[in-house]
C-alpha cells in the first residue's frame, strides 16, 4: 500500500524554476528535462510588417445622376392617377357661377373624382333625410350620361367623349346636393320648397349647358341643350322633394 501511494505522491517535491527553459524536474520516478521554445518578438513584428495595414474607407453609395433626374422629372401621384385638382376646383367654380367664362381645356378632362364625390354627398344627404335612394341615383345617373351623350353626338359635328359628358354632369349635380343638404333641416314638401327645387333644377340645367356649349363650340345651341339637361335633374329634384 505504501508502494502504490509513493508511486502517485512522491516524497521529494518538484521544483520548478519560472523563466528557466531548461531546467529538469526531479521526482522519485526520475528526472525529466522541460525543454521550452523560446519565442522570437521580433520575427514576428518583421513578419506582420511584410502585410502592411490598408485602410478601408466605406463611402455612400450615390446614384447616378440620371436616376435622380429622372425622379425629378416624374410627374406627380394625383396627375399619374389622372386626377387634377386645379381642374376639380375651377369646374367647381364654373358651376357655381354659370355666367363667368370657362376655358374649353379643363372641359375636355375626363375628370370622375368630383362626379363621384358629389354623388356620394348627394346619396348621404338623402340618407340622413331618411330617404335610401342609392340604386336611384346610380341608375338614373347611368341612362341620364348615355342618353345625353347619344344627343350630344347628333347635335354636334364632334361630339363629346362619354368621360366628359358624365364628368360634366356630375360637377353639375353641385347644386342638388345642395338641396338635399337643405331636406334634412326643412321639409321640402310646401311652397317655398317647390320654388327652391325649381331653381336649383334651373341652375343644374343651366350650368351643365354652359359647360357642353362651351366645349364643343354650339353658342347659339344652349337652349336645346339645356331642356334635356333640365328633364335630368328635375328627376334628381323629385327624388329630395318626394
Amino acid at each position: 500500500m505504501a508502494q502504490y501511494d509513493n508511486q502517485f505522491y512522491p516524497q521529494e517535491p518538484i521544483n520548478y524554476v519560472w523563466g528557466d527553459p531548461n531546467q529538469s524536474v526531479y521526482s522519485d520516478q526520475g528526472s525529466y528535462s522541460m525543454d521550452f521554445q523560446s519565442f522570437d518578438y521580433d520575427q514576428a513584428k518583421t513578419s506582420n510588417s511584410m502585410y502592411p495595414k490598408q485602410d478601408i474607407q466605406f463611402q455612400p453609395t450615390s446614384q447616378p445622376e440620371s436616376q435622380i433626374q429622372d425622379f425629378e422629372d416624374e410627374p406627380p401621384l394625383l396627375e399619374e392617377l389622372g386626377i387634377n385638382p386645379d381642374h376639380i376646383v375651377q369646374k367647381t367654380l364654373a358651376v357655381l357661377n354659370p355666367f363667368k367664362q370657362t376655358n374649353p381645356q379643363i372641359l375636355q378632362d375626363t375628370d370622375l373624382a368630383g362626379p363621384l364625390v358629389f354623388c356620394l354627398l348627394f346619396g348621404a344627404c338623402l340618407l340622413l333625410s331618411g330617404k335610401v335612394h342609392f340604386s336611384y341615383i346610380y341608375g338614373i345617373g347611368v341612362f341620364g350620361c348615355l342618353g345625353m351623350y347619344c344627343l350630344l353626338n347628333l347635335m354636334a359635328s364632334i361630339g363629346p367623349s362619354l368621360g366628359v359628358t358624365i364628368s360634366v354632369l356630375g360637377y353639375c349635380l353641385l347644386p342638388m346636393v345642395g338641396l338635399a343638404a337643405m331636406g334634412i333641416v326643412f321639409s321640402l314638401k310646401v311652397l317655398i320648397g317647390f320654388i327652391i327645387t325649381g331653381l336649383c333644377v334651373f341652375w343644374c340645367a343651366v350650368s351643365s349647358s354652359k359647360l357642353f356649349v362651351t366645349a364643343l363650340g354650339m353658342e347659339k345651341q344652349q337652349t336645346l341643350v339645356a331642356y334635356p339637361c333640365a328633364l335630368l335633374y328635375g328627376i334628381f329634384g323629385l327624388l329630395v322633394v318626394f
